[in-house]
């Protein structure tokens, strides 16, 4: 039987999905994400919900599957930069950038990252944490190659330095290795390029980087994650105390026309009641507030998970629109928010923020380059959403997960497995290898 090829764009779950299930039916598939490791946002995670699952024990044995496959060629640091053809002949064009160290000799075993002399903040940790001009993004990274930051490396800033060279003992650096080209010839193309988190603070009203113990959903994420910045302890950013009262304010930039995103991003509600609830695991004297708009629970056990929370982990819900003041004597948070009618204000020693999730950086470019269309909000737009929701209006391209429209994990992991599918029937009546 001849292989079939497919293009897959973007390595996070829904990418990954996509390319096990097409592997899986014998078809050649090359998966093109464009940092250093696949993975994407769902590695970042703590735990899922509404189950409380280890977000990375589910996500690594598939990252490991998808690149140990036979069938899958994963081309990390590369970005797609031409396109050109029609559904079952597509030319593409991908760039691999320079890595600058051998991705088949690294081990990863980080003796070049222990002689590094630059500390950067980390991207991976949301700059909470800090890391090295040659570094693995995060430690169940995929490949496991070390990836030198051009921007902060001194070698190439100052000319010098050089000490990661010397310290690897198999030769793997590559200084003089520059970005290169593949041209691929594929049947079918899937886009899963994922979503950005929106920065909050354009939004003044929040404190976000104003009020020093104010912080973004991710990036208490990372910090309540054992692999994280902290070592999973809670910290404030003032003094490094551990909080005893949260305040969790919902749709913070979502559903608001002035910040151009009037659409519910679709997982936030959960999400805070999710940190709600680990943070009174980690410590059971926390309180949690969340302030919220209105509580939009419509997935699978979610009304039940906002429940638990209320009654086994002692989580308050306030509905009531919030802003952020600050305590200039402490430096604690200070939630000003409403009740019937009523200003009302709530001293809390951190404040954390569900921060709406927009496109990708560079989507638009994206849809531009493959002609197919996004809608007003950003996302990639489907040729019907009842009929033909992964299809796109240009033949033999889907799109699969958040750069379609907001949803959970869940429904990003089953959508990935209708683009596969859809892509698998377009090849097989095509008849193209």
């Amino acid at each position: 039987m001849e292989k079939k090829n497919v293009l897959v764009i973007g390595g996070g779950i829904a990418g990954i999905q996509a390319s096990l299930d097409l592997a899986d039916k014998g078809m050649q598939v090359y998966l093109v994400e464009r940092e250093p490791s696949i993975g994407g946002r769902m590695a970042q995670l703590d735990k899922t919900f509404p189950t409380n699952d280890c977000s990375i024990c589910i996500l690594a044995p598939k990252m490991a599957d998808c690149f140990g496959h036979d069938n899958i060629n994963v081309m990390t640091y590369s970005e797609v930069s031409e396109i050109a053809g029609d559904a079952g002949n597509y030319n593409a064009t991908v760039t691999r950038k320079a890595r600058h160290v051998n991705e088949d000799v690294c081990t990863g075993c980080g003796d070049c990252n222990a002689k590094c002399p630059v500390k950067v903040p980390n991207e991976f940790d949301m700059e909470l944490g800090m890391r090295k001009a040659i570094y693995l993004p995060f430690l169940q990274a995929v490949p496991r190659v070390m990836t030198i930051d051009e921007e902060n490396c001194i070698f190439y800033t100052k000319g010098k330095c050089r000490l990661c060279e010397k310290a690897c003992k198999i030769g793997a650096i590559e200084f003089d290795k520059g970005p290169e080209e593949l041209k691929l010839n594929v049947g079918s193309i899937i886009v899963a390029t994922g979503y950005d988190v929106w920065d909050p603070t354009p939004a003044k009203e929040y404190g976000y980087k104003k009020v020093q113990n104010v912080f973004t959903a991710m990036e208490f994420e990372r910090m309540i994650n054992a692999a994280g910045p902290t070592g999973g302890h809670i910290q404030r950013r003032s003094d490094g105390e551990r909080p005893k009262k949260i305040g969790f304010i919902q749709c913070v930039g979502s559903r608001n026309p002035q910040l151009d995103h009037p659409y519910c991003c679709s997982v936030c509600c959960m999400h805070s009641t999710k940190e709600a609830i680990l943070a009174r695991e980690h410590h059971d004297d926390m309180e949690s507030f969340i302030f919220y708009k209105d509580m939009r629970t419509f997935g699978k056990g979610f009304n039940e998970y906002m429940e638990r929370g209320k009654s086994e982990y002692g989580i308050t819900y306030i509905n009531s629109d919030a802003t952020v003041q600050e305590n200039p004597a402490n430096q604690n948070p200070i939630v000003v928010y409403d009740v019937a009618g009523k200003q009302e204000k709530m001293e809390v020693d951190m404040v954390i923020l569900a921060t709406t999730l927009v496109p990708r950086k560079g989507a638009k470019e994206l849809a531009k380059l493959l002609d197919i269309d996004v809608d007003e909000f950003g996302f990639y737009e489907s040729a019907d959403k009842l009929l033909n929701p992964v299809d796109t209006k240009r033949p033999g391209i889907f799109i699969a997960g958040y750069c379609h429209e907001p949803m959970d994990i869940p429904e990003a992991v089953a959508q990935a497995s209708g683009a596969a599918a859809r892509a698998a029937e377009l090849l097989s009546t095509k008849g193209v290898s």
